[in-house]
């Protein structure tokens, strides 16, 4: 891998990253708090940008800067886990529960509406 590589690596991961911020925030100033929905519509979008990139059978570089740099930086699992155990923690098993189902279910659903999307275009 090269230095320019790299460099955008770099610059795209961190929009990413800002981008998701940007995201979670605007929804959790929109809606309550007390369910995770910024981190679940980042990573319903990611899944859904990752499916359409890989509709798009990207290869070599181009891959790897659409598909790590920018959608493997905006979406967060490990923020979807940290959020899911507070919830447990907090003795809120429906809330925990509808995270992990709903993200798993509207997440491959979204992974897979986006590769569909563009197969049919």
């Amino acid at each position: 891998m090269n230095v320019l590589t790299w460099t955008a690596v770099l610059l795209i991961g961190g929009s990413g990253s800002v981008l998701r911020f940007l995201v979670d925030r605007a929804v959790g100033e929109r809606f309550a708090r007390s369910f995770p929905l910024g981190t679940l519509t980042v990573n319903l979008s990611g899944a859904g940008v990752l499916g359409i990139i890989t509709g798009l059978t990207l290869k070599g570089d181009a891959a790897l800067l659409a598909g790590t740099a920018a959608v493997g930086s905006y979406t967060t699992f490990s923020t979807w886990m940290l959020e899911t155990r507070s919830l447990t923690s907090e003795r809120q098993w429906w809330s925990a529960v509808a995270n992990v189902v709903f993200s798993l279910i509207l997440g491959v659903s979204a992974a897979g509406f986006g590769q569909a999307l563009i197969e049919r275009l």
